[in-house]
Order: C-alpha cells, then sequence, then structure tokens
C-alpha cells in the first residue's frame, strides 16, 4: 500500500512539474553559449552566470563551452559546474603558436556547430560571455532580432570598424558594425557565421602592424581585441548587419539611461562604490568556488547607497554595481552549500544575502521600451559624440479609443505590437467613454489608460460624430496628465507596429512634425481649404501616424479640435469631389481639422512614405515599413478581412476568439515575387493580431479545452495598474514601471492565470488527501500489531 502511495505521489508531482514547465515554454528552441577555459578564473564566472541563468528562468538550455589541453585536464575540478560541451583547446595556436586564449571562443562556436547534437535542435542562439550576470530573460525575437538581423550590444571603441583596419581585413568595410558582448542570433546565421569569425580573427591577430591603440582602439596595443574584430569583420563578409542595443547591457559602475532598465550586467572593467571597488583582473587565480565560506569582499548595502548619492540616476547605476557584486557572492554561497560545506557563521551579510529584501531586490528585471530601442549607423555616430549623461529626447505614444468592443481588440493588437517593436517610451491610450458605458466597460486593463469624458455626441450641437474624440482627447491628456516626454508619436488603434518610430531616425524636430501622406484629402487643394484656414497653402495632407514636439502640440491641439467641429458643421461640402470622402458623410472631418489646423499654424510637416503602409497596398520591397494600418479591407486570393465586419463582436472576453487564419505561406504563389511579398505583409497583420488576441486569453486564464465562453478576469487591478484622481474626479492610469511591465513581459514573468493556480491547488490537494490516507494506513497497522500484542501476552498468562 505504501509503494502504491509513493508511486500516485511521484505521478502527480511529475505532472504538476511538466504543467508549469510547459508554462515557460518558449514559442521558439534558444539555446545559451558561453566559453571557458580550465581554471578557477572562469570557474566562479560560470558559478556566477549559472546562478543567474536560473535566478531569471532564461528560457532553453545553456551550455559551456570549455576549451581544455589534456594536460590540464587531469587536475581540473570544475566539471560539474554547468552543462559542458569539452572544445579543443586553441590558446596556444596549433600552427603559429600563437599565445591567444580569446580565440577559443570562435573556435568553440564552430566546433559546437559542428558536433554537437543540440545545435541540430535549436532556432535561436544567445552567446554570452563569462564574466555576465543575467538579471531578467532575454528572448532573442522580443528584443528584436530576426533572421539575418541579429541583435548585439554596442561596443563604441571598436574604431577599426572606420578605418584602414576594416579596409585590410574585410570586402565590405561599410557593413562592419562596433558590436559584442551579448549577441542574439538566429542558428541559420551563426552558421554561416561561425568560420568567417574563426578566420577573420586569425587574421587580425596575425596583423601586428595594425594593433595600435589609434587604429584598433586597444589601449594595450596587444591585438587582445582581435577576437572582436573577427566577429565584426565576419559578419561584414557574409553580409549581416545587425541591430545594435547599447541599453540591455551595462557595465557596472556605469548609469543607465533615464526609463532604461538593463537585463545583462557584464563585469569586464573595474567598478567602484564609495571605498569600495571590484576588479575581476584581482581574483585570476581566485579559488573561492572550492573554498567554503568564502566570498568576494562585501560591498556596501543599498541604504548606504542611497546616503551616498542623491542623484537618482547615478545612484541607479552604483545599485547595479553592488547588485552585480550581491549576486555573485549569492550563487558561491549557494553553490558552497550544494557541495557539502559546513554552514558558515551567521554575520549580518549573510543575513541579507538571505532575506526577503534582497529577493525583491533581485528579482527578474524585465525590458522596458526604452531597453529595447535600437541604434542605427547615424544614431551610433551621434552616440560617440553624445553626452552619455543627457539621453535622447523622451518619447510617449498615444492613440484614442472608445468604450466598445470594437477598439479593445485593436487596443489588444496595438499593445502586443508595442511592446514587441521596441518602441522607446510610454504608451498611454486616450479613453473616451461616457459615464454610463463606463460602469459597464471591462477593458480597463487592456492599456495604460487615460480617461476623458466621450464626445461621440457633440455637447452643444448634439451631432453624432465619434471621430472628435481624438482631439478632444488628446487636448484633454495634454491639460491634465504629467507628461514628461519631448515628443509625442499619434497613432490609430487600428494599427500594428512592426518597428520603432523614433523622432530622430525620421528627423522630427520642434517646429517641423512627420507624418506620413494621406493623398486622398484633396480638400488642401481646393475651396474646402480655403474656407476653413487662412494659409490654404501651408495644408498637409497628411495623417495616420504623428511625429510631433511637446511644445507645438500644446499649441496645435485646441485648433485641431477647433478646426474639426468647423470642418463638420460644413455640409454644404461634404462632396466627394471637394473632400475626397467617398461616402460625402463628412466622416473625415476630423483629419482635414488636424490638416486645416496645423495650417492655421503654419505647422509643416516633413512627409514619410517609410514609416506606414496598408496591407495590400503596393509596397516598396526596400522600405522595412514600421505600421501596418489595417483600416481597409484587404485580400489574400479568396480570404479576406474587413475590420468594420467585427464592430460588434466581443473578441476580447471570449475565450480563444479570434480571427480567421489567412492562408498558409506555402500555398502562396511563390513565382510572383512581388505579389507574394504583398501576400506575407498582409498575412503578418493578421497573424499578429491573432498571436495578440491568444496571449490576451493566456493572460486571462482560459482553459485550453475551453469554447469561446466569457472568462472570469483577475480583478486585482492594483498589480497591473495604479490609479489616481485629477482634479475633475476621473481616474487616469499612470505609466509607472509596474503599469508597463504587464504589457512588456506577457510571456516572461511567473504564470499567474487561473488554470496555473487550479493545478497548483489540485496538486496540493492531491498530496494532502494521500498523506492522510498514508497516516490513518499507518495508525491502523500500529493499532493491529498492538491488540496482536496485547492477545498473545493475555494466552501467555493462561495456564
Amino acid at each position: 500500500m505504501e509503494k502504491v502511495l509513493i508511486l500516485m505521489l511521484l505521478v502527480i508531482l511529475g505532472h504538476a512539474n511538466f504543467t508549469v514547465e510547459a508554462a515557460y515554454k518558449a514559442p521558439w528552441r534558444i539555446h545559451t553559449l558561453f566559453s571557458v577555459e580550465c581554471g578557477n578564473y572562469f570557474d566562479w564566472q560560470t558559478v556566477g552566470l549559472m546562478h543567474s541563468f536560473r535566478k531569471v528562468k532564461q528560457p532553453g538550455h545553456i551550455t559551456r563551452l570549455l576549451s581544455c589541453t589534456d594536460e590540464q585536464k587531469k587536475s581540473y575540478r570544475g566539471m560539474h559546474l554547468a552543462p559542458t560541451f569539452e572544445v579543443p583547446s586553441m590558446s596556444i595556436h596549433p600552427v603559429t603558436g600563437d599565445r591567444y586564449p580569446a580565440i577559443n571562443k570562435p573556435a568553440g562556436v564552430l566546433y559546437w556547430l559542428k558536433h554537437s547534437i543540440d545545435a541540430e535542435n535549436v532556432d535561436w542562439v544567445l552567446i554570452l560571455d563569462a564574466d555576465m550576470i543575467i538579471r531578467g530573460p532575454i528572448r532573442p525575437w522580443q528584443i528584436g532580432a530576426e533572421k539575418g538581423r541579429p541583435v548585439a550590444a554596442y561596443y563604441g571603441y571598436l574604431i577599426g570598424c572606420e578605418n584602414i583596419l576594416a579596409q585590410l581585413h574585410t570586402k565590405h568595410p561599410e557593413l562592419c558594425d562596433k558590436v559584442g558582448g551579448l549577441l542574439a542570433m538566429h542558428i541559420d546565421d551563426l552558421r554561416a557565421l561561425a568560420p568567417k569569425w574563426l578566420s577573420k580573427t586569425e587574421e587580425v591577430r596575425q596583423d601586428k602592424a595594425h594593433w595600435g591603440v589609434n587604429i584598433t582602439g586597444d589601449i594595450t596595443e596587444k591585438g587582445w581585441i582581435s577576437e572582436m574584430y573577427g566577429y565584426s569583420f565576419g559578419a561584414a563578409e557574409v553580409g549581416l548587419r545587425h541591430k545594435i542595443n547599447d541599453n540591455l547591457m551595462i557595465y557596472p559602475g556605469y548609469a543607465p539611461r533615464e526609463g532604461v532598465e538593463p537585463v545583462l550586467l557584464h563585469y569586464g572593467l573595474q567598478f567602484s562604490v564609495g571605498n569600495w571597488s571590484f576588479s575581476k583582473a584581482d581574483h585570476d587565480e581566485d579559488d573561492i568556488v572550492y573554498n567554503c565560506g568564502r566570498l568576494f569582499p562585501q560591498p556596501p548595502y543599498p541604504r548606504e547607497v542611497n546616503v551616498l548619492e542623491t542623484d537618482p540616476n547615478l545612484r541607479r547605476g552604483l545599485l547595479l554595481s553592488i547588485e552585480c557584486i550581491n549576486i555573485l557572492n549569492e550563487a558561491i554561497l549557494l553553490h558552497h552549500a550544494a557541495n557539502g560545506c559546513p554552514k558558515p557563521p551567521w554575520s549580518k551579510y549573510l543575513n541579507y544575502l538571505k532575506s526577503g529584501t534582497f529577493a525583491k531586490l533581485t528579482r527578474p528585471k524585465f525590458a522596458t521600451p526604452s531597453t529595447l530601442e535600437m541604434m542605427d549607423g547615424k544614431l551610433q555616430e551621434q552616440v560617440d559624440d553624445h553626452d552619455s549623461a543627457r539621453p535622447y529626447p523622451r518619447i510617449h505614444t498615444i492613440f484614442s479609443t472608445e468604450c466598445i468592443p470594437y477598439f479593445d481588440w485593436q487596443t489588444v493588437g496595438l499593445m502586443h505590437s508595442f511592446s514587441a517593436s521596441g518602441q522607446p517610451g510610454n504608451i498611454t491610450r486616450l479613453l473616451s467613454c461616457s459615464d454610463e458605458n463606463l460602469k459597464l466597460y471591462k477593458g480597463h486593463n487592456l492599456a495604460p489608460t487615460h480617461y476623458v469624458p466621450s464626445m461621440s455626441q457633440h455637447p452643444l450641437t448634439g451631432d453624432w460624430y465619434p471621430a472628435i474624440n481624438k482631439p478632444a482627447a488628446v487636448l484633454h491628456w495634454l491639460n491634465h496628465a504629467n507628461i514628461d516626454a519631448e515628443f509625442i508619436v499619434i497613432l490609430d488603434a487600428d494599427m500594428i507596429m512592426r518597428g520603432p518610430i523614433t523622432p530622430w531616425e525620421f528627423k522630427a524636430a520642434k517646429g517641423r512634425p512627420v507624418s506620413t501622406p494621406y493623398d486622398y484629402l484633396i480638400g488642401c487643394d481646393n475651396e474646402l481649404a480655403k474656407l476653413h484656414t487662412s494659409h490654404p497653402e501651408a495644408c498637409d495632407k497628411v495623417g495616420g501616424v504623428i511625429i510631433m514636439h511637446i511644445d507645438d502640440l500644446r499649441k496645435f491641439a485646441l485648433l485641431w479640435l477647433h478646426k474639426t467641429e468647423e470642418v463638420r458643421a460644413d455640409r454644404t461640402h461634404y462632396a466627394k469631389n471637394i473632400t475626397g470622402d467617398t461616402y460625402e458623410s463628412g466622416w473625415i472631418s476630423e483629419m482635414y481639422g488636424y490638416s486645416f489646423g496645423a495650417a492655421e499654424l503654419k505647422l509643416r510637416h516633413t512627409i514619410n512614405k517609410e514609416i506606414m503602409i496598408y496591407p495590400g497596398y503596393i509596397f516598396e520591397p526596400s522600405i522595412n515599413y514600421r505600421v501596418f494600418h489595417y483600416g481597409l479591407q484587404f485580400s489574400v486570393g479568396n480570404w479576406s478581412f474587413d475590420k468594420a465586419e467585427w464592430r460588434e463582436t466581443d473578441l476580447v472576453n471570449k475565450c480563444w476568439a479570434k480571427f480567421p487564419e489567412p492562408p498558409d505561406p506555402s500555398t502562396l504563389d511563390h513565382d510572383d515575387k512581388k505579389s507574394l511579398k504583398q501576400n506575407l505583409l498582409s498575412i503578418e497583420c493578421i497573424k499578429t493580431l491573432n498571436e495578440a488576441l491568444n496571449l490576451h486569453h493566456e493572460r486571462r486564464g482560459c482553459n485550453r479545452g475551453s469554447s469561446l465562453s466569457t472568462s472570469k478576469e483577475d480583478t486585482t487591478e492594483g498589480s497591473v495598474i495604479s490609479k489616481k484622481n485629477d482634479i475633475k474626479g476621473n481616474y487616469m492610469l499612470t505609466n509607472s514601471p509596474e503599469d508597463l511591465e504587464y504589457f512588456h513581459n506577457d510571456k516572461m514573468g511567473i504564470p499567474i492565470s487561473f488554470r496555473f493556480w487550479v493545478l497548483f491547488l489540485c496538486v496540493f490537494s492531491g498530496i494532502g488527501f494521500l498523506v492522510v490516507i498514508f497516516w490513518v494506513h499507518s495508525g491502523h497497522k500500529r493499532r493491529g500489531m498492538k491488540m496482536k500484542h496485547h492477545r498473545v501476552r493475555r494466552r501467555s498468562l493462561n495456564p
């Protein structure tokens, strides 16, 4: 009976573990690699990296590429420190005899690709250095990596990408990217790159004539960073351009930019906090991993740092420094315990490392939109001369909706794409609701929200025109919200973001907003403009996506609203030949209100055709459009999509509701390349919407086996949004980091869905039941033995 109970217990626990692991499963297979040699120096780094890997629950597997000679292996003690793939050591080059251990990194990666079974079962590879601490899960596709476009950290000191060094060592010096440290890459790209990475490293290492600091940027002038140039030159050789990020990784001792949450600490350089300092070079031969009770020198406590530095951003940098060494010490402490070391004597510092306060401070961090901000080539040049204490202009994205299901599914789609796009700054939904609608509304937690009074029915004229809510909401937001951004990006709810929209990339400036062309606004060319603006010559046919300086928007917003009211009231000029409105109903009055209001201020736009595209429209193959605007019907073969057909459908509150799937790309005509690309863009748009809905339903706790039924939402909004009253008593949701975490980490954090807790309770109840049965069964057995013993004793007393 006991064996049966134990077997049942193991089955239940195994099922629970399988289900929890499934909740963490990534949509693509990830493998993390890091390269080390046999020695104490890399062993304590390995312990730190492995601990942080587990602490943040980084998805996928991790492999240590261990480069050791046969002689080193005889005395090496650290085989158990990490999942390990042994690779031949090239610390001493087999041909030249040159001692250069850094070459083991590209050599190890290439050997792993050729000989490891793991390399045959992976989609994405994350390559790190051993001297790193992971602060939060890193999913390549979520930080912007694409096949053909890996993501890497910025190594600005690699000046050899801009001079004779690149011209000597690659046929395509113009493609050389100054990158390294963090590398997130598709496995196919790594296979193409790895041989060149190794060969270019050998090539640069042998070019001693160009080791000078003025050529390479290497202050030691010993060719020590040849492997880094080998990577950059190898990538240039195979035409691999990077998405470059200067925020994901940070060196302790540096302060992150405002709004940035680094997910990787690279302690390659010495750093200090007050009188305390740390340098990995000081621990070159340190056997701290094998020396029970030893830790690295204790850094100051957070409260001491708060007193030491008053500047908030500099203080964040110091806190990151102590976090790095504290996690290293936590890793070593746990490693000692796991390997049989005696429990160390109590100390205040050890008590702190085991405290809930420390656990809370070091819980997994998630990249904010500012963290995911990418750099392009031109921006890199700006960074070199940029004051690091002065970040790039702050951005805030806004979009306008109403309290109806039609806008809710659009909100879910836009918020999901915003999270994946790498758009810097915060985002706010301007939600226009009547008091009556607000009482019944269920979608409060779909986005960070600013509530505004509805003007769908005009309070003076009684005209029913919901589109006026857009300028009215923008004006209300400007007057009632605390806005610290310099540029505002205005989108429509029926948009999907495919990449960041920044003022510096599209050259927006104060007095010079950027927008996309709306050529059908022919009223800018005829009597309509002459009637409604004093400067018809300044009327721009624009709309959709708007990037505008906050000072311009404050001057302009009221005119936008007034001109919208004016054009809407001018019914005598609704005709198609005057407005371009095929419905002749004045429905695009708000668009003219925008153009005429801007013209009134002589606010001329930079019109950019590369930001936005309508799915199904003719496109330029060379353009990487940043926004899908699915405002019009589009089709792929016999399949079509029209947002208007879903006006009354509640896709957000019905479990697993989604749009009809578009055709599989494999079924399309691949001979007509232009038509194929056009169809693929349309498919991408609807698939992104369905992916957003699917993730939304997962967050709501929909059961996988359920039909399209309403799920009970978690009504505890405090964990997602914070509320405060504005001066008129309306609720506004603030864009705090905690608010945004909900939207940017829909697949990263610990599952909090209803099904997870049901599973937990079932497992807990099952274990409890088995314990009770076991206890009762054991009790009966003991009583039976006692009674039997008593009967034997009585018989023995009889004559």
